[in-house]
């Protein structure tokens, strides 16, 4: 029913940016957040941004500044411009979208996309 599809991983030398995209379809409705979390290695998978219907935005400290989340509600698609790319932001990426009741919600993923930074 709702599939997303992600687009922009690859590899990146440190310093280097790289943008990543995301397009959700399917019958989605309602209070919802779509986000970026990754992946690397012997690592959980950790939130690096999300971004709310009404707007709001967080962010792992540790991309703070460099990263930055941005969607287009109609389409319900979700970007992620990485800036300053290091090596320890090495990892699969994976959209998600949270789709929310007042007492449930709902998750989907996408794929993944393999982001390396490496000189």
């Amino acid at each position: 029913q709702v599939q997303l599809v992600e687009s922009g991983g690859g590899l990146v030398q440190p310093g280097g940016s790289l943008r990543l995209s995301c397009a959700a379809s399917g019958a989605i409705n309602g209070r919802n957040t779509m986000g970026w979390y990754r992946q690397a290695p012997g690592k959980q998978r950790e939130l690096v941004a999300d971004i709310t219907n009404s707007g709001i935005i967080n962010y792992v400290d540790s991309v703070k500044g460099r990263f930055t989340i941005s969607r287009d509600g109609a389409k319900y698609t979700v970007s992620l411009q990485m800036n300053n790319l290091k090596p320890e932001d090495t990892a699969t990426y994976y959209c998600n979208l949270r789709i929310r009741t007042d007492v449930h919600s709902e998750d989907y993923w996408g794929q993944g996309t393999q982001v390396t930074v490496s000189s």
